[in-house]
């Protein structure tokens, strides 16, 4: 096993960075938070959504799991976490963005392109909880069947963003929020490879560059 004392010296390095030299921010932090944006990502340790923003502490509210999947709502106690996770954000801290962000080279994506009769095999849980986003396999495997493996991960790995931007709408409370312009959604697609954030569009029905892989520290691209 890895030693885990790289971990503690980092949040010794941590207390020194942030909490001493910011140590305002903190102490207003004790009061409560009040982030103006909800994330949800993907579990994958290469991506950090706060790392990714350069986020201060208190300004995102952030939830991570498997392949950044949001179930459609219901009462029943499956996926509890979750949705709890967005009840809280939007009734009761009031957040006025949720971000959807998906990333190149998913694993979870991989499992659901693999097909649950694989994960299966492999896994006892990720078959069904990838399951949630099926239909984004289904589409690219219909209207992509020649591609590449690769491309077809990649397309499912947008696919599944906009299910989960779906999924989201059919929260009322949601729907209430973006219905009455108080609430906005959105769908981030991070590349691995190139660096690349990209964005979607309902009106190109399509992801487009929000910042370019090029830009390195040159703000939101043109």
């Amino acid at each position: 096993m890895k030693d885990i004392a790289k971990f503690i010296a980092g949040f010794g390095r941590f207390q020194a960075k942030y909490f001493r030299k910011r140590h305002g921010l903190f102490s207003h932090l004790c009061k409560g938070q009040q982030p103006c944006a909800m994330v949800i990502s993907c579990s994958d340790s290469r991506v950090d959504p706060a790392m990714l923003t350069d986020a201060d502490p208190g300004e995102l509210f952030v939830v991570r799991n498997v392949a950044n999947l949001v179930p459609p709502y219901h009462h029943e106690s499956e996926a509890p976490g979750i949705r709890g996770a967005i009840e809280l954000a939007v009734k009761g801290l009031g957040v006025e963005h949720i971000i959807v962000l998906g990333h190149s080279r998913c694993g979870g994506i991989q499992a659901l392109m693999d097909g649950e009769g694989i994960t299966e095999h492999r896994y006892e849980f990720i078959g069904a909880w990838v399951g949630i986003a099926k239909r984004a396999r289904e589409q690219v495997l219909r209207e992509l069947p020649h591609k590449s493996p690769e491309l077809q991960a990649r397309a499912c790995e947008q696919a599944a963003i906009l299910i989960s931007l779906d999924n989201l709408l059919t929260f009322p409370w949601v729907r209430e929020g973006v219905d009455n312009n108080t609430l906005a959604l959105h769908g981030w697609y991070f590349d691995i490879d190139t660096g690349e954030l990209l964005e979607y569009s309902a009106e190109t029905a399509a992801f487009g560059s929000l910042v370019s892989g090029h830009s390195y520290g040159q703000g939101v691209a043109a």
